[in-house]
């Protein structure tokens, strides 16, 4: 297959781009290389061991898209490009709704344009809101409890409509958990630019020296130690999550909505201690008031993906912080 990546450098991209490359499909990357480096592009083709086509090209040009589209025949697009941290999009709402939501429109007009046939789409558990019950499943209720989740909402319901307006095309809707980790090899991993907004790098900050200490939002949830409970995958289940479902939309086509984690929560302490436990270096940090938008606790229900997809979760937490040891010290300020 040939495939279009949009956001393909970016941290799940760059770990499904390696993955593909290995079962030798074709591969092209798009990306702003807004919270991403060109440097992703060689890891990625030294680990899949076939070289790709990259653009720099931002999804809110459909100019520049269509360039793009004009040299290569997609089977499939999988859409990773968007602005992805809770706290930041509270504070610029407009940006993430230009970017995310007009972005995607601009997509899949290209996508009916030029009958890409599968569509992939990296959503998220941000969908749930403050879930109605845990483990939550694909029928849970959605809401949402910031513009980040809102526009991944609002594309759900996008491409939703875009599957019942073009049955030529078929779509996956991929739930992500939280993502953590890095390749085994350390080569590629979760590389921000600039100041990190996710758990685990800011972790890695510390951990390398480059932050002095770490903090805790909210020790005062109702769970067992009071901080928030996530659901914890490892980036490299979760990268093997996306061949699975566009193997499914070959085979059954249609439109199919997917939970992506472990079915297992863990609080912000035990991964602290877990990394604490991998590394062997002590991590300080200080607990600080609750952040905006984010929710007490949430863990998926799995067994939709595991039944219809044969998707299996196989690293554990000690190894989800070893890998991301691993890449901090292999690349301490990235690569």
């Amino acid at each position: 297959m040939k495939i279009l990546l949009t956001g393909g450098t970016g941290y799940i991209g760059s770990h499904t781009a390696v993955k593909l490359l290995q079962r030798k499909d074709d591969v092209v990357i798009i990306d702003n290389l807004s919270n991403s480096s060109i440097k992703a592009v060689e890891k990625i083709e030294l680990l899949g061991g076939k070289s790709l086509d990259f653009y720099k090209v931002d999804i809110r040009s459909i100019d520049q898209m269509e360039e793009v589209f004009k040299k290569h025949a997609f089977d499939a697009c999988i859409h990773f490009a968007g602005l992805k941290a809770v706290g930041e999009s509270v504070e610029k709402p407009l940006d993430y709704y230009e970017n995310n939501v007009y972005g995607t429109i601009n997509l899949l007009r290209l996508c009916a344009k030029y009958n890409v046939k599968h569509f992939v789409f990296s959503s998220s558990a941000t969908v749930y809101g403050d879930p109605a019950y845990v483990p939550v499943d694909e029928l849970a209720p959605l809401s949402s409890t910031n513009p980040y989740g809102e526009t991944k909402l609002i594309i759900e319901m996008l491409l939703k409509d875009f599957f019942n307006s073009n049955k030529n095309v078929n779509v996956a809707l991929l739930r992500y958990f939280n993502p953590v980790g890095a390749h085994p090899s350390g080569e590629i991993g979760e590389n921000p630019l600039g100041k990190p907004n996710n758990l685990m790098p800011i972790i890695m900050k510390v951990a390398s020296g480059q932050m002095p200490k770490l903090q805790v939002f909210g020790n005062d949830y109702p769970t067992p130690d009071g901080t928030g409970v996530r659901d914890y995958i490892h980036v490299e289940d979760l990268a093997q999550g996306h061949l699975l479902a566009l193997d499914k939309l070959e085979k059954d086509g249609g439109l199919r909505i997917y939970n992506l984690g472990t079915g297992k929560g863990y609080s912000v302490l035990e991964i602290i201690t877990a990394f604490e436990k991998a590394s062997g270096i002590k991590i300080p940090y200080d607990i600080v008031g609750r952040r905006p938008g984010d929710i007490a606790e949430t863990y998926a229900d799995v067994k939709k993906a595991e039944k219809e997809l044969g998707f299996k979760a196989i690293y554990g937490i000690d190894e989800m912080c070893a890998h991301s040891f691993n890449f901090v010290q292999k690349y301490p300020k990235g690569f």
